[in-house]
């Protein structure tokens, strides 16, 4: 994923003037072309992450659209006084590409797990929060990033993730894409959390109960109208993530459902890592796996929450 949204960024380049990159301590073979063949708009600034967001804040207000690549944890929580100050309050052209989102640098531990970073970066006022599932919604995404207008958190995963999505049309900034059908249970999830998602649902149809799948890309404006509409078919709504339960994706439905009074006797339930530092090291898959954020989970507390209906019994795969 990482890979193919740099090569977008070396791609928008050469179609437009405007577009430079800056990146902190990222590896000499990071977007050689772009360095060779457009010098004048390459910028390796090295350890010193703040300072890029003043540098690419300066720039933005002087025309051009900056690409500012470093880790996830770094511009959410190291720089987030310039982000504020320097992007948000300015309403500047400033795309943050986030390598790392969620707990990709596992073996690292807790230092480098960027498990609040939607929350942080959606409090933001001005500031547009996009986490796409695979490569190929990046690229699509990337594609309509130029134009943009204020600043964006692009939330990057591991990389060599399974492509889930299709493409079926361009990326709509702010708009939610539907996965799949049903009308028992509507499964909300952005980014990686997809891939889960989509497992869970096709274990819950083996079950007999059929499960909606919405994918929010942009997280930030949520797409209230498609939330709406799903939501009101369904019995149980359960939102899943690779992030803090308290302020991401989860957090934004709940404050959406409650404030309509769309939950008026739905049940719902936010999956995602709970109020910690995850202690332990290993991989991005092991450390969702332990907080439950896992097709098996997805679909057993789907099937927990449509028990406890009254009158309601669980129905199990055979």
């Amino acid at each position: 994923m990482r890979e193919n949204c740099l090569k977008m960024v070396y791609e928008l380049a050469k179609q437009d003037e405007r577009v430079v990159f800056i990146g902190s301590d990222l590896g000499v073979g990071v977007l050689s072309e772009f360095k060779k063949e457009i010098p004048a708009r390459f910028f390796m600034e090295g350890v010193s992450e703040q300072n890029l967001v003043g540098v690419a804040a300066g720039m933005a207000m002087e025309g051009r659209v900056v690409y500012l690549n470093t880790i996830a944890t770094f511009l959410s929580r190291r720089c987030y006084e310039q982000v504020a100050v320097d992007l948000c309050l300015h309403n500047v052209n400033v795309r943050l590409i986030a390598n790392g989102g969620g707990v990709v640098y596992a073996p690292l531990g807790p230092t480098h797990l960027a498990i609040e970073d939607v929350a942080i970066m959606r409090a933001l006022p001005n500031m547009t929060v996009v986490a796409p599932a695979d490569a190929a919604e990046m690229v699509r995404f990337m594609k309509v990033s130029v134009d943009h207008p204020g600043p964006i958190y692009i939330r990057v995963a591991k990389g060599h993730d399974p492509v889930v999505t299709s493409d079926t049309g361009p990326f709509v900034i702010g708009k939610a894409v539907p996965m799949r059908a049903g009308d028992e249970v509507l499964i909300t999830t952005t980014g990686v959390g997809l891939q889960v998602s989509l497992a869970a649902a096709e274990k819950l149809a083996t079950a007999g109960v059929e499960a909606a799948v919405l994918h929010f890309p942009t997280v930030k404006p949520l797409d209230t109208d498609a939330l709406h509409a799903h939501a009101e078919r369904a019995a149980v709504i359960v939102s899943a993530e690779e992030h803090t339960v308290i302020g991401g994706l989860g957090s934004a439905v709940a404050e959406y459902l409650a404030e309509t009074d769309l939950l008026n006797g739905r049940r719902f339930k936010r999956i995602g890592i709970p109020d910690v530092f995850p202690s332990i090291y290993g991989d991005q898959n092991g450390i969702m796996r332990k907080y439950g954020i896992s097709a098996d989970n997805i679909a057993a507390q789907a099937q927990t929450l449509l028990a406890g209906r009254p009158g309601k019994a669980v129905r199990v795969a055979a």
